[in-house]
């Protein structure tokens, strides 16, 4: 067994990132469930959110890169979304072959639904926390992120 030595923090941190783990395994099942009935799942309504939070359509790989996935897997599930009708490809004039991916009305149905669905159970599970600890949570793990991304940058260019 590895006995390094680290920093309280670093014992802390990585308590942190143990609880995220656990938290993103069951948030992913919990959505899994709700958006089920609308033929979705979680990583579906991810990229659905991804498209609708755009605000003009991107190429797959711009999807993949707001979500912080893999571009390969995002196509996989867009190709599927692309077969069952909810979303469809359209010409990109900046890349031939990079379509860009647009919500079609069954897709906007489902999204729509998902989001009416999630709207009061989210506010539900908010309830017994304060606007501080949320927005302090959400600044910890946005600088994780952030940090992890250069971390990560690095050791592709380095």
């Amino acid at each position: 067994m590895n006995n390094a030595i680290r920093s309280q923090k670093g014992d802390d941190l990585t308590e942190l990132i143990l609880a995220l783990f656990r938290a993103n395994n069951l948030t992913l099942m919990w959505g899994d469930r709700l958006v089920g009935p609308f033929g979705l799942t979680s990583a579906r309504w991810q990229i659905l959110g991804a498209i609708v939070q755009a605000n003009r359509p991107q190429p797959v790989a711009w999807l993949a890169r707001d979500l912080g996935a893999n571009r390969q897997n995002v196509q996989r599930i867009v190709n599927d979304l692309h077969q069952e009708g909810i979303v469809m490809f359209k010409p990109n004039p900046h890349h031939r072959r990079a379509h860009l991916v647009v919500l079609t009305e069954k897709g906007r149905r489902a999204y729509d639904s998902a989001i009416n669905a999630y709207n009061p159970r989210v506010d539900s599970l908010a309830e017994d926390l304060s606007l501080d600890d949320i927005r302090i949570a959400h600044r910890v793990m946005t600088t994780l992120r952030a940090r992890l991304e250069e971390e990560m940058d690095a050791e592709k260019h380095g």
